[in-house]
């Protein structure tokens, strides 16, 4: 079975980092498709950033400059690294793997945002 897991949420003040990651299994990694996504409160799902299998990346307006994605198949994973944090990036963070009509999401990891 296809599992993607995150990891790596928290409370953290504004201006502060954090890294998230994201594993999975049940599958090669290599050839997935991997997108970070974040659901604030009150508001839809929006994707901030994807990579895919060739490593190829891009990124929202919204998180450009503050945020960086990259994978490590070796270790199953993809990261977000988050610096520069606002109140606004308070919202839970999926990732999401997609392959061909496949596509899998985690469960979420919570990110706050508070002074």
């Amino acid at each position: 079975q296809v599992r993607f897991v995150e990891s790596g949420g928290g409370l953290v003040q504004p201006g502060g980092s954090l890294r998230l990651s994201c594993v999975g299994s049940g599958t090669f990694f290599n050839v997935w498709h991997m997108a970070w996504y974040r659901q604030a409160p009150g508001k839809e799902r929006e994707m901030i950033g994807e990579i895919n299998s060739g490593g190829g990346i891009t990124y929202s307006n919204s998180v450009k400059g503050r945020f960086t994605i990259s994978r490590d198949n070796a270790k199953n994973s993809v990261f977000l690294q988050m610096n520069n944090l606002q109140p606004d990036d308070t919202a839970v963070y999926f990732c999401h793997g997609s392959r061909g009509s496949s596509n899998y999401w985690g469960q979420g990891t919570r990110v706050t945002v508070s002074s």
